[in-house]
């Protein structure tokens, strides 16, 4: 049985197909209107699809994923396999509800912290008692990049490259050692922070620079780039 995951982010809108319980493929969709929608349709002929957006999207996409298949959009009213007792939970993004899901799939009856790597930086704590109990946002990789542009009068654009020395000889090894080394020391520092209070939890990191980041941090991890999409696979098997 064939189920389409979407994530419409802020950088990309991304897709997985499953057959089953296997993910088959990942791909970025080029847009998303609505004959882009259509033709995937045809494509794949899935029974199931679910969407996690946290952009302002059309509605038609919904009433043509739910015209070819049986449709869920993840919101604060989906049924969850956790949950979240914090202040305002329908202003939790369907991201990170996705994330949460994924920990509690696979490490269930352990604290989880899943960090993810995507415009933003989140950071989301589930303990084992399968409570979302919050976390922390903080700027992700292009975001400092862009802004180090955006706010001085003469500092370039530069773009992700891993291969930094930890001094940096010009204006882009110094932008690069400081906006990527410096995000692996803070995740560092937050798993600490954690440490300090939950004396046995699990470190999931997931996002596309994941395995990039991992190589870079002291603490032990458990990378994966694809958890949001068994996150979503998860909710959405929970929901129907």
């Amino acid at each position: 049985m064939i189920t389409v995951c979407f994530d419409f982010g802020n950088t990309r809108l991304k897709y997985a197909v499953f057959n089953d319980r296997s993910l088959q493929y990942e791909k970025v969709l080029p847009d998303a209107e609505p004959s882009t929608i259509a033709n995937l349709m045809k494509e794949t002929s899935p029974a199931k699809t679910i969407l996690s957006s946290v952009i302002e999207h059309t509605k038609e996409v919904e009433t043509i994923l739910a015209n070819y298949s049986k449709f869920h959009l993840l919101s604060n009213t989906t049924t969850l396999p956790f949950t979240a007792p914090v202040t305002k939970p329908e202003t939790i993004g369907a991201d990170r509800l996705a994330l949460c899901a994924a920990a509690v799939e696979f490490f269930p009856g352990r604290h989880n912290l899943v960090i993810g790597l995507g415009t933003c930086i989140t950071y989301n704590f589930i303990d084992k008692y399968r409570q979302f109990l919050g976390g922390g946002i903080s700027p992700g990789m292009e975001m400092r990049l862009k802004s180090l542009r955006d706010y001085t009068a003469k500092l370039p654009l530069v773009k992700a490259d891993w291969n930094f020395p930890l001094v940096g000889y010009d204006t882009r090894t110094n932008i690069t050692s400081g906006v990527i080394l410096g995000m692996a020391k803070e995740i560092d520092g937050i798993i600490d922070a954690y440490s300090e209070r939950y004396s046995n939890f699990n470190v999931l990191l997931t996002g596309g620079d994941s395995p990039y980041f991992a190589q870079l941090m002291k603490n032990k991890i458990f990378a994966d780039p694809q958890l949001i999409y068994k996150g979503l696979y998860a909710i959405s098997e929970y929901n129907n």
